[in-house]
């Protein structure tokens, strides 16, 4: 794969090498001449009739040869998404020059026409006429929202030959092109030799960071960011609030409210959707609720994120709450807003609630119900025992082959009420349609396992041995004192590794003079039982945990962030080190929080 050092200018071009053009045919129109016109043109605005109109008024009064004329009317057609009579426009000009060319490509990229930005950049070079460095970054911009990698890159190296490769403003939008492209190292190597560093390309290297799944790396370059003392903008914000979403990094999610309320900043329905995102991945859906409340407008994004928020707490009550006084007083519900209230009656084990959701979405509000939609009805009559009832609805409401996600949905309904006869036959099933995901051969072997076919785990494993697949790595994060611990099962890589398996050892001995007797179920059932019980016992959530409140006050709460499903063992674990140690304990898991006080949990077992 060509890099930015290695592409060779020769064969980066689109035919030609860039040459200085100067148009021979000067404009002998001078402003005052066509004021009355250049006025009609901005009270016209972007509207494609009154634009035409002043155009047929140019063309009477000979104007129409007036660059600065066809410039902004060409600008505005584009605003107005009238493309193909901004290219009529564009040609009716004899030998276009800089300005016109950059105008409209600028306009094209601006307005959401990326192809024709391109496209005209290549018939710019073709033409001989030379570019700037607003060439550059409109074109390059275009690339971005195609996800053009190949062309930009082409690009980046033409605007390195026509002398432009260290404009800041360029620099800027190719960090933008590689990051979006999830080209994370050349977007790095750009960024890196910036001399001067744009808010642009601080914000375009923060979010090309945390939207390739590199949130902790996108935290990292904002303290750097304010280590240059580049004050952020609310775009800044909304990225490292996402980031602190992904992360659980409360404190510093906190840090970033904090700073736009002293900054007086405004909270928009982006940023204030940011905040509730952030406070409800975090585990504080109460804050979440204060900013969705604080916000003066509320679009139909915000809502949604709030239901959301509930529903991930399991806070169904609230949730139904909330989306009534949405349908009362709010923005229209859109399928996003359905799948968020669907999803809580789930995991509250609300059927007749779902029922009456969905029935709603598709009578009074016509939407189509998509795939998450029928995950979530499956997930929910599954969830609650209706076996039957959830292969019914798959029947009646899915047409065709049903996607692997609602099946996916059914197995683990079947895992959960043991039907283990069912739960072959889905596995089965999910195995012809998508050999390669090991999930449904972990699924199936543990299916297997709890109906004691252990001769069918074992050709199961051996299968994904022979396909090189593997089951994903768990992990758990805490954040203390602002910083971010990463731990997975059996984890020995810690500082005080040894200091938190002492303590974890002190603490499984007081859960278990308090009753507490694990789980071994979930583990691999070809082990010994005491090998599953010391398995089970350094799940990456446990070492967490005990690191956690070992280097925590008295009544802190233990925070924590996990990637994959918590288990059974864990879940009931985790129960008792609440009672023990008198602590509040958040988990959040792949699918939902669970709030754990006085050896209870927020979730009620149903999860």
């Amino acid at each position: 794969m060509a890099t930015v050092e290695n592409l060779p200018v020769e064969n980066a071009s689109f035919g030609l090498t860039c040459r200085p053009h100067i148009d021979p045919q000067a404009n002998n129109i001078t402003s005052s001449s066509h004021s009355p016109t250049y006025q009609a043109l901005l009270q016209a605005g972007p509207r494609v009739r009154p634009l035409k109109q002043v155009h047929a008024h140019m063309v009477v009064s000979r104007l129409h040869r007036s660059r600065a004329l066809v410039t902004k009317l060409l600008t505005l057609a584009c605003t107005a998404g009238a493309m193909s009579y901004s290219r009529l426009l564009f040609f009716s000009v004899p030998n276009p020059d800089s300005f016109l060319f950059n105008a409209f490509i600028k306009a094209s990229s601006k307005s959401g026409f990326s192809f024709d930005a391109i496209f005209f950049y290549q018939h710019m070079r073709v033409v001989r006429v030379w570019p700037s460095s607003f060439t550059f970054t409109s074109v390059i911009k275009a690339c971005a929202d195609l996800s053009e990698l190949k062309i930009g890159r082409i690009v980046h190296s033409h605007s390195e030959t026509c002398g432009f490769g260290l404009d800041s403003h360029v620099q800027a939008a190719l960090v933008s092109l590689y990051a979006k492209s999830g080209d994370l190292e050349n977007a790095r190597k750009v960024f890196d030799k910036m001399p001067e560093r744009t808010i642009i390309a601080w914000n375009a290297m923060i979010a090309g960071y945390e939207q390739n799944g590199l949130a902790k790396e996108a935290v990292e370059i904002f303290y750097l960011m304010r280590e240059a003392g580049v004050a952020p903008d609310s775009a800044t914000l909304v990225s490292l609030l996402s980031a602190c979403s992904h992360l659980g990094h409360l404190s510093l999610g906190q840090s970033v409210h904090d700073y736009i309320v002293d900054s007086g900043m405004e909270v928009n329905e982006v940023l204030g959707t940011s905040l509730i995102n952030m406070y409800s991945r975090c585990g504080c859906v109460e804050e979440a609720r204060k900013a969705f409340n604080g916000m003066c407008k509320r679009n139909v994004v915000a809502w949604t994120a709030m239901i959301s928020g509930y529903g991930m707490h399991g806070y169904g009550a609230q949730v139904i709450e909330l989306f009534h006084q949405m349908r009362a007083s709010g923005p229209r519900p859109n399928d996003v807003t359905f799948v968020a209230v669907l999803s809580a009656c789930a995991h509250a084990g609300m059927v007749r609630k779902g029922y009456e959701a969905f029935a709603c979405m598709v009578q009074d509000y016509g939407l189509v119900p998509r795939v998450e939609h029928h995950v979530c009805m499956v997930d929910m009559l599954g969830r609650a025992g209706f076996l039957n009832e959830a292969l019914q609805f798959i029947k009646e409401w899915i047409h065709g082959e049903p996607e692997p996600a609602v099946w996916t949905a059914m197995l683990g309904a079947c895992k959960m009420h043991k039907d283990f006869n069912l739960g072959v036959e889905v596995a089965e099933h999910l195995l012809d349609i998508e050999p390669d995901n090991p999930g449904h051969y972990v699924l199936l072997s543990n299916i297997y396992a709890l109906a004691g076919r252990m001769d069918r785990v074992e050709v199961v494993r051996n299968v994904m041995i022979r396909k090189g697949l593997k089951k994903q790595t768990g992990y758990s994060l805490i954040e203390i004192d602002h910083v971010a611990h990463m731990f997975r099962m059996g984890d020995t890589t810690h500082p005080q590794t040894s200091k938190i398996y002492s303590y974890l050892e002190e603490l499984v001995q007081k859960m278990r003079e308090a009753g507490y007797v694990p789980e071994t179920e979930p583990v691999m059932h070809d082990l010994e039982e005491e090998e599953r019980e010391f398995s089970l016992r350094f799940h990456s959530e446990k070492l967490a945990i005990a690191f956690g409140l070992m280097n925590t006050s008295s009544g802190t709460v233990i925070r924590i962030v996990k990637n994959l499903r918590m288990c059974s063992d864990c879940h009931l674990a985790i129960k008792y080190m609440s009672t023990i140690t008198e602590r509040e304990i958040i988990v959040r898991d792949k699918h939902r929080f669970h709030h754990f006080k006085d050896g209870s949990c927020s979730c009620h077992d149903y999860w």
